[in-house]
């Protein structure tokens, strides 16, 4: 392809995608060429592509951006005419500055889908260089379509086994993780991929992050796997699509602020459209698993074919009785029991949810709400209730969820007592509200919390700074622990000032920075006296925290010892 002013980006989208439920072309464009013309110009311009009747507006305005996105579509059908493709669905979104549009259509030919591209941006680079010129670049860009070579194919996999898709903004890992052990506690071979790595049979084949289509695609392609967990991330649908042409259950954890800024992603609604990919490519006869409680991922039932099923914490909840009423079901709580409902039928009970260690003794409402999304997705691919509830009582925090939410008791420095660690990724807002909820349901009286935070770098400033706040807020003492290998070309300078930003507005100062977080752990416990509590977001150093934690002493809790903690801060919290 040839080096054009308009084209910013070029790429194949090789699974579904937040444009089509197929494989796409993506393509970036710089419209600086048609912003700039005079109304007469643009008018001119639209002629000569063979579109009557326009309003072209303002230069460099709004206007003008929805203009020239209805001129391109027009634009890139009628080239499409060239190669012999006669109706091609063409669809717009505004780009990152006014001067930008998205524009996606479906490929079958990575040759052709190029030549497409390349046509098109040499079109609009002629654009305010007259007619003559104009008709030149269609010309050309028509005669590189019709004789440009076809090139592969996508190489979209059909699976002939279940497949469950998890996404949502927090807790995908945890309840992949989960729904892999339920199947393979019950005797199937399964297969999962996650941002931990490709996991078969619950034993690692491939580390690393494999929330993308190439998760999939291992995990589909092994032998032997009789079911296929895939966890789907914003990041992968956005850059290469879903990796699977269709799945049997799509789970919706939750839609919270996360990567926001980043591929053209601003708001919560832009998420949401990205995280619906999956549910839209669920069989009909499948189960789409929703979050009740969330309204935009409740929203997503209006956009699938597949039957839904939702979760709530609230047995009463109206969303949940609208499911019902259209014959849809829900997983909820009844008399602390995990319970499914479905109209015309009594309550199925599962099993009580302080049976469930995922819920840390039913302190975590986040697991909580894991544990009625993982209940939905196991019985909706015909797992029984006891295979459902054998599996949820033998999955233990620590030893099958590293890092997610991981309490330990270690005697304090000078051996005079015992304090508590929680160890989990927190890895944006919600996840420390999360993080801080368990700190405060175990902290003793008269303890303190000693908190170490930060996050990778591809979050926006205002993200750093709310964290610092919250921090703030909820710890005695905070310091930061950087993430040296997830700093997304930032400076760790610049995203510990913007920590203690935050701190500051709450009238603390962080007492520390540590560039790892190993580091910031072994600080906090060396200032922690008997009963207080040290928690860490962490990610990159946890297998070395682990063996850190044992080294000195350190135990994971039990489900007793965790419920004893539980009720010995209960019995702290003043009445009414």
């Amino acid at each position: 392809m040839q080096e054009r002013r308009s084209l910013v980006e070029f790429r194949l989208l090789e699974g579904p995608n937040l444009y089509f439920p197929r494989p796409a072309v993506k393509l970036t464009l710089d419209l600086g060429s048609v912003m700039e013309l005079t109304t007469a110009q643009a008018r001119e311009f639209a002629k000569n592509l063979g579109l009557a009747k326009v309003r072209p507006g303002p230069e460099r305005s709004h206007f003008r951006q929805r203009f020239a996105a209805r001129l391109v579509a027009h634009l890139v059908r009628r080239l499409a005419r060239a190669g012999g493709v006669n109706r091609l669905a063409v669809r717009s979104r505004p780009g990152g500055t006014v001067s930008q549009l998205v524009i996606a259509f479906p490929w079958r030919h990575a040759g052709r889908a190029e030549a497409l591209a390349d046509g098109v941006a040499a079109v609009l680079d002629a654009a305010g260089q007259g007619e003559r010129a104009i008709d030149q670049a269609m010309e050309a860009s028509a005669f590189g379509l019709a004789n440009a070579p076809l090139g592969k194919s996508p190489q979209l996999l059909r699976p002939r086994i279940p497949v469950v898709a998890v996404t949502g903004t927090n807790g995908k890992t945890t309840t992949s993780r989960m729904l892999g052990h339920i199947a393979q506690l019950a005797g199937r071979s399964v297969g999962w991929s996650s941002t931990d790595g490709v996991y078969i049979n619950g034993e690692l084949v491939e580390a690393g992050d494999y929330s993308g289509p190439s998760g999939a695609g291992q995990v589909l392609r092994h032998p032997g796997v009789q079911l296929a967990v895939t966890e789907t991330a914003r990041g992968g649908i956005l850059r290469r699509g879903v990796g699977v042409a269709y799945n049997d259950v799509s789970v919706v954890t939750n839609i919270t602020a996360d990567h926001l800024g980043l591929g053209g992603i601003d708001t919560l609604d832009q998420l949401a459209e990205v995280k619906a990919v999956i549910t839209k490519i669920t069989r009909p006869k499948g189960w789409c698993v929703l979050n009740a409680d969330d309204p935009r991922t409740f929203a997503m039932r209006l956009g699938t074919k597949a039957q839904v099923w939702v979760f709530s914490r609230d047995p009463d909840s109206p969303s949940g009785r609208a499911v019902l009423d259209d014959g849809g079901r829900v997983t909820t709580l009844l008399d602390g029991w995990v319970a499914v409902l479905s109209a015309g039928s009594d309550p199925l009970p599962v099993v009580p949810i302080i049976d469930v260690p995922m819920t840390l003794a039913g302190l975590s409402r986040v697991n909580v709400e894991n544990v009625l999304a993982v209940t939905s997705a196991a019985l909706a691919l015909g797992f029984t209730v006891e295979q459902v509830a054998e599996g949820l009582r033998s999955f233990l925090p620590g030893e099958n969820n590293p890092g997610r939410m991981n309490i330990w008791s270690l005697p304090t420095v000078d051996g005079t007592g015992e304090l508590s660690v929680v160890i989990d990724l927190a890895h944006n807002e919600a996840g420390l509200e999360a993080l801080l909820e368990i700190v405060h349901g175990i902290q003793p009286p008269g303890g303190r919390v000693l908190l170490g935070i930060g996050t990778a770098g591809d979050r926006t400033d205002d993200v750093f700074v709310r964290l610092g706040e919250m921090a703030a807020l909820g710890a005695d003492v905070v310091e930061i622990a950087h993430k040296s290998e997830y700093l997304r070309g930032r400076q760790m300078t610049e995203l510990g000032e913007l920590l203690r930003q935050g701190a500051t507005h709450a009238g603390v100062a962080i007492s520390a920075e540590h560039e790892a977080e190993l580091p910031a752990l072994v600080s906090l416990v060396g200032q922690a006296r008997p009963g207080d509590v040290v928690a860490l977001m962490a990610h990159q150093d946890r297998a070395e925290i682990d063996r850190w934690l044992t080294g000195h002493g350190g135990t994971r809790d039990s489900a007793e010892t965790l419920r004893a903690k539980v009720s010995r801060a209960e019995t702290a919290q003043p009445p009414g």
